[in-house]
């Protein structure tokens, strides 16, 4: 079961930055897209003032950064948005949960992206990070992958409506394109568990147990990572009617509305599952207590076969001189022979009350 950990000491002190994710050999690189409906700017491999230099406060700017390694990189993308230290130490908090903070005119969310680990039962856990700032979209992972390939190309050859927009409606694609992989990889858990039922009903084998076991933790994994990212998505629908704050047009409030409701379908979908497992739990054990029953039954029958021929050689071999069968020529024949004849009687009597 996966907990939350803890490490007290030095990461207490607001001042103090460091990196508390597993990949801490992924270089920090750069990637910036500056745009409007008529024009784009891509920029990737500078350092980072070189990058921030670029950016055009009268466009959309989106500053992607991959692998959280280099803190002098993520404090001077701090300096220059002037962010609390607060924001920046959960940038690299990996152990934090999805979480949202507004202030003002910065919006911070904290999400995990999770997507299963090749062909094993196993889900990979990786944070991403927002600060939406001033027209200013900056975007924080902790390696490099494809989950936003098909918004970069989108930019690139100006289709949709992502050009006209401003980087309030760029947040959402990249949450929804997150939220992507939450479909994907409950999607791949129903694909496995489907096999396990099927399987559960033609193995009675522990390691079915186990296998339902896992795949109910992940599911319940998967419920404790979209709950905060519900909540978070319905604060953010909530800021509709602050006057204050004003990181996100009105008219694309309804998108972040979206969100919020994928976030109910998973969950709903989710517990589907859940229920789902519990009966293929419930099916196991009645699988084993049947076999169980089943193993009784025939241990019993042929016990009960035995109990009268016991009885019969109990009687014979108590050795009494008065006992004129054992005197008997053919005696030994006739004992055998009323024994055998009990014996199919008896079968012939379970068989026709089908009690085996």
């Amino acid at each position: 079961m996966r907990k939350i950990k803890y490490k007290k000491g030095k990461k207490v002190v607001p001042t103090f930055l460091e990196y508390t994710g597993s990949h801490k050999k992924v270089a920090t690189e750069m990637q910036l897209f500056v745009y409007d409906s008529e024009n784009l700017t891509e920029c990737a491999d500078h350092k980072c003032q070189d990058l921030l230099s670029i950016i055009d406060f009268n466009k959309v700017n989106w500053l992607n950064i991959h692998g959280l390694n280099e803190i002098s990189v993520i404090k001077d993308v701090g300096d220059f948005l002037m962010v609390d230290n607060f924001m920046l130490g959960d940038i690299l908090n990996t152990t934090k949960r999805t979480k949202l903070d507004e202030s003002h005119d910065v919006l911070f969310f904290n999400v995990k992206s999770l997507l299963p680990i090749g062909n094993t039962d196993n889900i990979n856990v990786e944070q991403i990070s927002f600060l939406l700032k001033n027209g200013i979209l900056s975007s924080f992972q902790e390696k490099k992958s494809d989950f936003f390939a098909h918004i970069r190309q989108r930019i690139r050859t100006h289709s949709g409506i992502v050009r006209e927009k401003r980087a309030d409606y760029l947040l959402y694609l990249l949450l929804d394109a997150i939220m992507e992989n939450f479909y994907v990889t409950i999607e791949n858990e129903e694909d496995r568990v489907e096999v396990l039922i099927n399987l559960s009903k033609t193995s009675t084998k522990p390691e079915i147990l186990e296998q339902i076991e896992k795949h109910r933790d992940n599911f319940n994994f998967l419920k404790r990572s979209i709950i905060p990212l519900r909540d978070s998505l319905y604060s953010i629908k909530s800021m509709k009617d602050d006057n204050v704050f004003n990181a996100i047009e009105k008219e694309n409030y309804s998108f972040f509305d979206r969100l919020h409701q994928k976030c109910l379908e998973l969950l709903e979908q989710i517990e589907y599952d859940i229920t789902t497992l519990d009966s293929a739990s419930n099916f196991y054990f009645s699988a084993q207590s049947h076999k169980m029953n089943e193993i009784m039954k025939t241990l019993t029958v042929v016990s009960v076969f035995f109990m009268p021929l016991t009885f019969v050689v109990g009687v014979y071999g108590m050795n009494f001189e008065n006992m004129p069968e054992l005197h008997w020529k053919y005696g030994y024949f006739v004992i055998l022979g009323l024994m055998f004849i009990l014996l199919l009687g008896m079968i012939y009597y379970f068989k026709k009350k089908k009690w085996y």
